[in-house]
């Protein structure tokens, strides 16, 4: 009879093959793009909508959203905070895209598109984990609230980036 544990039996191989994941969101801004890209461009508003378990700090003197840009997203948990080491690879008005290592590697793209009725905001994460085991307990346990901590932070990034254009 064998019995079922939540972890990976070391005994039996584990898959040796990486899969590319991916979470793409959008949301409908009341607000123009320079006052939505702002939001993820400036780090003191980007603390106002970013899960406040998450901490972004530049890496370097300053922070900056330009090409070669480094940065540190850090999950503030105790004993062991994971951290993403990200640099910015691409950058356009209204576009910002990280590309980061850590226990994730991959990218974060953040591209504002206008609209009649302001700004369609997409972002679009995709991301390897390459440890099976770290991945295999993400798809388990945190992809689910993942996706959702997504949509809860589009949502609080719609309410920064209406504040600033309402304060216009």
């Amino acid at each position: 009879m064998a019995l079922f544990f939540p972890f990976p039996n070391p005994q039996s191989p584990v898959p040796s093959f990486q899969m590319s994941q991916l979470i793409e969101q959008s949301i409908q801004i009341n607000a123009t793009a320079t006052a939505v890209e702002r939001c993820f461009t400036d780090l003191e508003l980007m603390h106002r909508w970013l899960n406040p378990v998450l901490r972004c700090e530049p890496v370097g003197k300053s922070w900056s959203t330009e090409i070669g840009s480094k940065s540190r997203f850090l999950i503030q948990i105790p004993l062991m905070p994971p951290t993403l080491n990200s640099v910015v690879v691409e950058r356009q008005p209204g576009l910002v895209v990280w590309e980061f290592q850590g226990f994730f590697q991959g990218r974060d793209r953040w591209e504002c598109q206008p609209t009649s009725q302001g700004t369609l905001l997409l972002n679009r994460f995709e991301f390897e984990i390459p440890n099976p085991i770290v991945n295999w307990g993400f798809n388990a346990f945190a992809a689910k609230w993942t996706k959702e901590d997504m949509q809860a932070q589009l949502r609080r990034l719609k309410r920064v980036a209406e504040e600033l254009q309402i304060a216009r």
